[in-house]
């Protein structure tokens, strides 16, 4: 196989890089403290968002859930309520027209 030189342009790699996790006091100008205090701050940021969401979410299908049942146990007790309310008024209208006799 011929060795072929590379073109003038091309980037090439002069060092390794090991990939892995950034000490917390490799971050320049931030102490250690501080770059935590920052990261518990964006972690908490996202915890308060994704937790509002989540929240959100089983809200609405709870809610979509119970609707059947709302809608069956309103509709007994607006019966209830219409039930009573005329037998209330024909007893009013019979006093009525006894008490005309």
């Amino acid at each position: 196989m011929a060795t072929r030189t590379p073109p003038r342009f091309v980037p090439t790699l002069t060092e390794v890089v090991q990939s892995g996790p950034v000490p917390l006091a490799a971050a320049p100008g931030l102490s250690a403290d501080q770059l935590a205090q920052r990261v518990l701050q964006r972690v908490d940021l996202a915890l308060d968002r994704r937790l509002r969401e989540a929240i959100a979410t089983v809200v609405l299908e709870q809610s979509s859930a119970m609707v059947p049942l709302l809608r069956e146990r309103l509709e007994s007790v607006i019966h209830e309520l219409v039930a009573e309310a005329v037998a209330e008024e024909m007893q009013a209208r019979q006093r009525a027209d006894a008490g005309d006799v």
